[in-house]
């Protein structure tokens, strides 16, 4: 099955046409084309169901976690599909993390070469889990706080038309520091089983792999050891004073190896679970989607979930 977002953001429809007739010349393929958000979850889910193959997605982060979502709506299983991702987002950040180029017409030879060899290899992914409320899957990043109100603000403004170039999400990001977040009242604690708790947390970053995600081509790396083949790493910040948070921003542009530091920051690595709590509902963001808000949320890795293509 072949699901195709046609509002894609980083190619044309002659672009995505030229990709759909690559992959019809060398498999047997079924294209469906998402019509409404979670349209993609309810797609991968009966590919799921009714044994397909693989699954090749054209589109964005936020496609690719929906059919995630939808291949595991059951949990992970040795029988599932095959995932394939073909990048057409803004940002594209699970595919660049396997490997695949920017570009879609590149990433689509690549793509149909590991279909042709059959290459693939397993990824753990991460969880989300609110009160009374399923899993749900992420593949490379969770936010709660800050970005994901940043998130919510973009999204609003994507929905009265237009592109979110990165220009667009760092326009935002310093208009709702300075004049939208909440700077003086700390609200997340972070638990861990076996350590006590981490109080008065404006923000955490929970990652999956690195980087955490890319600004234009320039990747934003708060967590560089992480890993799909690890547990979950959590960058959080005490301290939304201007002058510390440029410095941390500054660190994630550059870090490489060494997760960024400073006596307002906090870091977990390789965490199997943890949970962030707060007395008033805080927003939340998975794979660069806005979810909404909620006062605790807990984060879980789930090693070896999905078989991805290579």
């Amino acid at each position: 099955m072949l699901i195709a977002n046609p509002k894609a953001t980083s190619t044309t429809r002659r672009a995505r046409d030229i990709m759909l007739r690559a992959f019809t010349g060398d498999l047997t393929v079924d294209l469906a084309e998402t019509a409404h958000r979670g349209h993609a979850m309810e797609l991968a889910r009966k590919a799921a169901h009714e044994g397909y193959d693989r699954v090749v997605v054209l589109g964005g982060d936020g496609t690719v976690n929906e059919a995630v979502n939808g291949l595991l709506a059951d949990g992970p299983s040795p029988d599932l599909p095959v995932l394939a991702v073909v990048p057409c987002g803004s940002a594209n950040v699970f595919a660049r993390a396997l490997g695949l180029p920017g570009d879609p017409l590149g990433a689509t030879r690549q793509v149909l070469q590991g279909l042709r060899a059959g290459r693939h290899r397993t990824v753990g992914l991460g969880t989300a889990s609110l009160p009374d409320a399923p899993e749900r899957y992420f593949t490379f990043n969770a936010g709660v706080g800050l970005d994901a109100e940043v998130v919510r603000e973009v999204e609003r403004q994507r929905r009265k038309g237009g592109r979110a170039p990165a220009s667009l999400y760092v326009r935002t990001a310093i208009r709702h520091f300075f004049a939208g977040t909440d700077r003086r009242r700390p609200a997340l604690t972070l638990e861990q089983a076996g350590r006590p708790p981490k109080a008065g947390l404006f923000l955490a970053f929970v990652s999956n792999t690195s980087p955490w995600t890319f600004l234009g081509p320039l990747p934003v790396n708060p967590s560089p050891r992480a890993n799909f083949n690890k547990g979950l790493d959590v960058f959080a910040m005490r301290s939304l004073e201007a002058a510390p948070a440029l410095a941390t921003v500054a660190q994630m542009m550059v870090a490489r190896t060494r997760p960024v530091q400073g006596r307002h920051v906090v870091n977990v690595h390789d965490a199997a679970e943890v949970t962030l709590r707060a007395p008033r509902p805080v927003a939340y963001q998975l794979d660069g989607d806005y979810l909404g808000e909620t006062p605790v949320i807990t984060f879980r890795a789930v090693p070896k979930a999905i078989r991805v293509v290579i």
